[in-house]
């Protein structure tokens, strides 16, 4: 049985993650980096992961992604085991990642080089179209601005239609400008394509904005907290930020951060708690 569903069956769940635990071995000795963490997403969901610094959030991503292995617990998607890398989750770093000595467009069809694939030119032109990139094809990352680069990433991430993205704070590094006109276009992606997505990020307004639940991490070992489920219709404005009922929300979250950690992690989720929203 995986996650309650015998192996090879439909999974009532796209991604399932089930007691997920991850120590690395450092000259130190163990770190425990996950300890137990269980969760679901399902089929064309939105859900985006906060916690304090370090507590585990890019771990729990990268084994969803099947980047690295967990000490104990699994991931699958579609009831089937995430081991390695798979055809139909595609990732995003916290960085674009974009090789300098290629192209925007050569960047783009990378994973088809690596596939030994044929690129679907037409669904790549109309992701370009859409994220406002046409025209820059025969530019170096060098020549692109953060947000450029970004919408770039993207583009590559979705250029092989997988049916899962997964994204590591993907606009933490942009200002505050372009990184609400990155949600509202990412938002529009979401709507158009209803990719399966992960979202992690320190920005406690960002994950409200974005997604579909809310979950919240402990200090490390990274456990599950309170899940928010967002009910805010959509497409949304980036208005709705500014209202009372958001800005309770954000601070019932920050609460719920603070209220895991003890003694001296307490006191740094606190700190980045204050910053989530800056």
């Amino acid at each position: 049985m995986v996650g309650g569903v015998e192996k090879g069956a439909k999974s009532p769940h796209k991604l399932v993650v089930e007691n997920a635990t991850k120590f690395y071995n450092t000259k130190s000795g163990p770190l425990h980096a996950l300890d137990n963490y269980s969760m679901t997403v399902g089929d064309g969901e939105f859900v985006c992961v906060v916690g304090p610094s370090g507590c585990g959030k890019t771990t729990l991503l990268w084994s969803m992604a099947g980047l690295h292995g967990l000490t104990s617990g699994q991931v699958t998607l579609d009831g089937e085991p995430v081991v390695k890398p798979h055809p139909q989750i595609g990732m995003i770093f916290q960085e674009a990642n974009l090789l300098p000595w290629r192209t925007l467009d050569k960047n783009i069809n990378l994973p088809f080089e690596i596939r030994r694939e044929k690129p679907d030119a037409q669904w790549i032109e109309h992701l370009i179209e859409r994220v406002g990139l046409q025209g820059f094809g025969g530019k170096f990352p060098r020549e692109l601005s953060g947000g450029m680069q970004q919408r770039a990433a993207i583009v590559r991430a979705l250029s092989f239609n997988p049916s899962v993205l997964l994204m590591d704070e993907p606009f933490g590094a942009l200002d505050a400008f372009t990184r609400d006109e990155m949600n509202l276009l990412l938002e529009e992606i979401w709507l158009e394509t209803r990719k399966t997505i992960v979202f992690i990020t320190h920005n406690i307004a960002e994950a409200i904005f974005l997604s579909d639940r809310v979950h919240v991490m402990s200090a490390r070992p990274g456990r599950l907290g309170k899940v928010f489920k967002i009910d805010y219709e959509r497409p949304r404005a980036i208005e709705i930020t500014t209202g009372r009922e958001f800005f309770d929300l954000v601070n019932e979250i920050k609460s719920e951060i603070d209220h895991h950690p003890s003694g001296a992690k307490k006191g740094r989720a606190q700190r980045v708690a204050r910053e989530a929203v800056s």
